[in-house]
Protein backbone atom coordinates (compact mmCIF):
# COMPACT_ATOMS: atom_id res chain seq x y z
CA UNK A 1 0.00 0.00 0.00
CA UNK A 2 2.81 2.41 0.49
CA UNK A 3 4.16 1.76 -2.61
CA UNK A 4 1.05 1.97 -4.02
CA UNK A 5 0.36 5.30 -2.47
CA UNK A 6 3.28 7.19 -3.42
CA UNK A 7 1.94 6.20 -7.42
CA UNK A 8 -0.90 7.81 -6.42
CA UNK A 9 0.63 10.81 -4.97
CA UNK A 10 2.57 11.26 -8.13
CA UNK A 11 -0.72 11.45 -10.81
CA UNK A 12 -2.18 13.98 -8.29
CA UNK A 13 -4.38 11.59 -6.04
CA UNK A 14 -3.77 12.11 -1.98
CA UNK A 15 -3.37 9.14 -0.36
CA UNK A 16 -4.04 8.11 3.68
CA UNK A 17 -2.45 4.67 4.37
CA UNK A 18 -3.82 2.81 7.33
CA UNK A 19 -0.68 0.82 8.43
CA UNK A 20 -0.43 -2.46 10.64
CA UNK A 21 2.87 -2.86 10.54
CA UNK A 22 4.82 0.51 11.64
CA UNK A 23 8.49 -1.26 10.11
CA UNK A 24 6.53 -1.01 6.41
CA UNK A 25 5.92 2.85 6.74
CA UNK A 26 8.82 3.56 8.49
CA UNK A 27 10.83 2.06 5.43
CA UNK A 28 8.49 3.04 2.69
CA UNK A 29 7.65 7.37 3.98
CA UNK A 30 4.17 7.59 2.60
CA UNK A 31 3.16 11.04 2.63
CA UNK A 32 0.28 10.20 5.35
CA UNK A 33 0.33 6.93 6.96
CA UNK A 34 -2.14 6.25 10.60
CA UNK A 35 -0.52 3.04 11.94
CA UNK A 36 -3.19 0.85 13.73
CA UNK A 37 -1.60 -2.04 15.69
CA UNK A 38 -4.59 -3.98 14.95
CA UNK A 39 -4.50 -7.70 13.65
CA UNK A 40 -3.65 -8.15 9.63
CA UNK A 41 -6.77 -8.43 7.65
CA UNK A 42 -8.85 -5.73 10.41
CA UNK A 43 -7.48 -2.46 9.08
CA UNK A 44 -10.39 -0.63 10.63
CA UNK A 45 -10.32 -2.45 13.56
CA UNK A 46 -13.46 -3.96 15.77
CA UNK A 47 -15.79 -6.19 13.02
CA UNK A 48 -19.23 -5.12 13.02
CA UNK A 49 -18.60 -1.92 15.42
CA UNK A 50 -18.95 1.15 13.11
CA UNK A 51 -18.65 3.78 15.87
CA UNK A 52 -15.16 2.49 16.36
CA UNK A 53 -14.43 2.04 12.76
CA UNK A 54 -15.47 5.86 12.16
CA UNK A 55 -13.21 6.68 14.68
CA UNK A 56 -10.22 5.05 13.01
CA UNK A 57 -11.26 7.16 9.65
CA UNK A 58 -12.13 10.38 11.02
CA UNK A 59 -8.15 10.23 12.10
CA UNK A 60 -6.96 8.76 8.98
CA UNK A 61 -8.47 11.49 6.97
CA UNK A 62 -7.27 14.35 9.32
CA UNK A 63 -3.92 13.27 8.00
CA UNK A 64 -4.73 15.68 4.99
CA UNK A 65 -4.47 18.77 6.77
CA UNK A 66 -1.06 17.42 8.46
CA UNK A 67 2.45 18.72 7.18
CA UNK A 68 4.19 15.68 5.13
CA UNK A 69 5.44 13.00 5.50
CA UNK A 70 3.40 12.23 8.69
CA UNK A 71 2.58 8.94 10.35
CA UNK A 72 0.58 8.69 13.20
CA UNK A 73 -0.70 6.57 15.89
CA UNK A 74 -4.01 5.76 16.58
CA UNK A 75 -3.87 5.07 20.24
CA UNK A 76 -6.13 1.99 20.89
CA UNK A 77 -4.68 -1.40 20.22
CA UNK A 78 -6.62 -5.06 19.81
CA UNK A 79 -4.54 -7.88 20.51
CA UNK A 80 -5.31 -10.84 17.62
CA UNK A 81 -7.61 -13.51 18.99
CA UNK A 82 -5.45 -16.97 17.88
CA UNK A 83 -8.17 -19.58 20.30
CA UNK A 84 -9.30 -22.06 18.03
CA UNK A 85 -13.16 -21.46 17.54
CA UNK A 86 -15.10 -24.43 19.06
CA UNK A 87 -16.12 -26.93 16.45
CA UNK A 88 -16.79 -30.41 16.78
CA UNK A 89 -15.15 -32.79 14.33
CA UNK A 90 -16.74 -36.55 13.16
CA UNK A 91 -15.16 -39.66 14.48
CA UNK A 92 -12.99 -41.47 12.79
CA UNK A 93 -14.98 -43.96 10.24
CA UNK A 94 -12.44 -45.97 8.25
CA UNK A 95 -9.46 -46.32 10.07
CA UNK A 96 -7.74 -47.76 6.75
CA UNK A 97 -7.60 -44.17 5.53
CA UNK A 98 -5.09 -41.59 6.47
CA UNK A 99 -6.59 -39.39 9.31
CA UNK A 100 -7.04 -36.21 6.95
CA UNK A 101 -9.13 -38.26 4.70
CA UNK A 102 -11.07 -39.79 6.58
CA UNK A 103 -12.03 -36.60 8.58
CA UNK A 104 -12.62 -34.79 4.99
CA UNK A 105 -14.87 -37.82 4.08
CA UNK A 106 -16.82 -37.28 7.49
CA UNK A 107 -17.34 -33.17 7.06
CA UNK A 108 -18.67 -33.72 3.29
CA UNK A 109 -22.33 -33.90 4.63
CA UNK A 110 -22.00 -30.86 6.85
CA UNK A 111 -20.32 -28.88 3.78
CA UNK A 112 -23.52 -30.02 1.27
CA UNK A 113 -25.86 -28.34 4.08
CA UNK A 114 -23.48 -25.49 4.21
CA UNK A 115 -23.38 -24.99 0.62
CA UNK A 116 -27.21 -25.65 -0.33
CA UNK A 117 -28.28 -22.95 2.54
CA UNK A 118 -25.96 -20.49 1.45
CA UNK A 119 -25.96 -21.14 -2.50
CA UNK A 120 -22.20 -20.47 -3.32
CA UNK A 121 -18.86 -22.51 -2.22
CA UNK A 122 -15.78 -20.98 -2.51
CA UNK A 123 -13.88 -24.27 -3.14
CA UNK A 124 -12.89 -24.94 -6.58
CA UNK A 125 -10.26 -22.61 -7.76
CA UNK A 126 -8.20 -26.25 -8.40
CA UNK A 127 -10.22 -29.08 -7.31
CA UNK A 128 -13.78 -29.51 -6.46
CA UNK A 129 -15.09 -30.59 -3.12
CA UNK A 130 -15.55 -34.59 -4.41
CA UNK A 131 -11.40 -34.07 -5.41
CA UNK A 132 -10.69 -32.67 -1.60
CA UNK A 133 -10.16 -36.39 -0.13
CA UNK A 134 -7.81 -37.69 -3.01
CA UNK A 135 -6.16 -34.07 -2.60
CA UNK A 136 -5.14 -34.76 1.30
CA UNK A 137 -4.12 -38.23 0.47
CA UNK A 138 -1.58 -36.84 -1.56
CA UNK A 139 -0.58 -34.27 0.69
CA UNK A 140 -0.48 -37.39 3.47
CA UNK A 141 1.80 -38.97 1.08
CA UNK A 142 4.21 -36.57 0.97
CA UNK A 143 4.01 -35.50 4.20
CA UNK A 144 5.16 -39.25 4.77
CA UNK A 145 8.70 -38.41 2.81
CA UNK A 146 7.19 -39.72 -0.73
CA UNK A 147 8.48 -37.23 -3.84
CA UNK A 148 6.27 -34.54 -5.31
CA UNK A 149 7.61 -34.88 -8.21
CA UNK A 150 6.53 -38.43 -8.62
CA UNK A 151 3.31 -38.20 -6.97
CA UNK A 152 1.11 -35.86 -8.74
CA UNK A 153 -1.20 -33.35 -6.78
CA UNK A 154 -4.84 -33.05 -8.22
CA UNK A 155 -5.53 -29.74 -9.44
CA UNK A 156 -1.29 -29.03 -9.43
CA UNK A 157 -1.45 -25.75 -8.29
CA UNK A 158 -0.52 -25.98 -4.19
CA UNK A 159 -1.93 -22.97 -3.25
CA UNK A 160 -5.12 -23.05 -4.91
CA UNK A 161 -5.15 -26.64 -3.55
CA UNK A 162 -4.75 -25.44 -0.18
CA UNK A 163 -7.12 -22.78 -0.91
CA UNK A 164 -9.78 -25.29 -1.79
CA UNK A 165 -9.26 -27.41 1.20
CA UNK A 166 -9.24 -24.69 3.91
CA UNK A 167 -12.86 -23.46 1.90
CA UNK A 168 -14.02 -26.60 2.45
CA UNK A 169 -13.18 -27.10 6.24
CA UNK A 170 -14.25 -23.49 6.93
CA UNK A 171 -17.79 -23.65 4.92
CA UNK A 172 -18.52 -27.17 6.77
CA UNK A 173 -17.83 -25.90 9.96
CA UNK A 174 -20.56 -22.94 9.31
CA UNK A 175 -23.01 -25.96 10.20
CA UNK A 176 -20.90 -27.41 13.14
CA UNK A 177 -19.73 -24.42 14.85
CA UNK A 178 -21.08 -24.41 18.41
CA UNK A 179 -21.91 -20.38 19.12
CA UNK A 180 -21.76 -17.31 16.47
CA UNK A 181 -19.53 -17.24 13.17
CA UNK A 182 -16.38 -16.98 14.32
CA UNK A 183 -13.68 -14.36 13.59
CA UNK A 184 -11.26 -15.42 10.86
CA UNK A 185 -8.20 -15.87 12.84
CA UNK A 186 -10.12 -18.25 15.32
CA UNK A 187 -11.05 -20.36 12.56
CA UNK A 188 -7.53 -20.23 11.07
CA UNK A 189 -6.56 -21.72 14.45
CA UNK A 190 -8.97 -24.50 14.12
CA UNK A 191 -8.05 -25.76 10.68
CA UNK A 192 -4.33 -25.49 11.09
CA UNK A 193 -4.08 -26.87 15.22
CA UNK A 194 -7.20 -28.91 15.43
CA UNK A 195 -7.99 -30.44 12.52
CA UNK A 196 -5.92 -33.92 10.61
CA UNK A 197 -6.03 -31.62 7.26
CA UNK A 198 -4.35 -28.52 8.46
CA UNK A 199 -1.78 -30.55 10.30
CA UNK A 200 -1.32 -33.05 6.97
CA UNK A 201 -0.92 -29.69 4.61
CA UNK A 202 1.57 -28.23 7.39
CA UNK A 203 3.69 -31.13 7.45
CA UNK A 204 3.25 -31.61 3.19
CA UNK A 205 4.36 -28.53 3.53
CA UNK A 206 7.43 -28.53 5.79
CA UNK A 207 8.66 -31.73 3.63
CA UNK A 208 8.53 -29.54 0.51
CA UNK A 209 10.84 -27.56 1.70
CA UNK A 210 13.17 -29.97 2.69
CA UNK A 211 12.69 -31.52 -0.87
CA UNK A 212 13.99 -28.86 -1.90
CA UNK A 213 11.03 -27.37 -4.14
CA UNK A 214 10.47 -23.85 -5.44
CA UNK A 215 9.79 -21.38 -2.67
CA UNK A 216 6.12 -20.17 -4.10
CA UNK A 217 4.99 -23.93 -4.16
CA UNK A 218 5.05 -24.78 -0.86
CA UNK A 219 5.56 -21.40 1.10
CA UNK A 220 2.33 -20.21 -0.01
CA UNK A 221 0.21 -23.41 0.82
CA UNK A 222 -0.53 -21.42 4.10
CA UNK A 223 -0.09 -18.18 6.48
CA UNK A 224 3.38 -16.85 6.50
CA UNK A 225 3.44 -17.05 10.46
CA UNK A 226 2.37 -20.87 10.09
Amino acid sequence: MSTLAHVFEAAGLATIVLASMIEVVEKMHPPRALYCEFPLGRPLGLPSDAAFQRRVLEQGLSLLDAAEPVIETFPEVIEADETPMACSLPPRFDPTLPPAVDEANGLRAAYDRSVAKRGVTEVGRAITADQVPDALATLHRWAEGERWKEVPLPGKNTVAVAHDIRSYYDEAALQLVDGPPPGGRAAEAWFFETTEAGKTLLAARKALEAQEAPFPFWFYMAPGHR
